[in-house]
């Protein structure tokens, strides 16, 4: 059976995974990259931090992307969510602030899904150069969709 996920369905899957795929558009061209990132229900975000590079620069200059999770267990077993927003870059207060929920709410995520208790960012999510000030940004998500698929016995 396969069948579209309704709004609440889609923040679900967003609220219970914590790494995704960023799509930006550079040259003409759309480029996908692997995030760590935390679903802020508060503000309807998706938050995340980077190093100052290629996607930071990109996203700058065109801030419409996309955004996609996946819960994969087989072929004919899955679910997954595409979101289109805007991309923000975070400063000051509001970078500190956004980072710390970050930061706790993927940790909450990890304990709740694996168990697991991760003390540091760098546990479960790139590591950024000491030298580097890290890019916290948030993804305004303007559209969400999402699909499932599952073998019914």
């Amino acid at each position: 059976m396969r069948r579209n996920l309704n709004q609440q369905e889609c923040i679900e899957l967003l609220k219970q995974n914590y790494i995704g795929r960023l799509a930006y558009v550079s040259g003409g061209c759309p480029h996908i990259v692997p995030i760590t990132y935390f679903y802020d229900t508060d503000s309807n975000t998706i938050i995340s931090y980077s190093s100052e590079g290629h996607k930071i620069r990109e996203m700058r200059k065109n801030t419409a992307i996309s955004f996609s999770v996946d819960e994969i267990a087989s072929i004919a077993n899955w679910k997954s969510v595409l979101l289109h927003g805007t991309f923000t870059e975070l400063s000051r207060i509001d970078a500190k602030h956004m980072l710390h929920e970050f930061s706790e709410g993927v940790k909450k995520v990890i304990a709740n899904t694996h168990g697991e208790h991760p003390k540091y960012i760098s546990e479960f999510s790139a590591k950024i150069d000491n030298e580097d000030i890290p890019v916290i940004f948030q993804i305004h998500i303007t559209e969400i969709t999402g699909k499932l698929r599952v073998t019914i016995h």
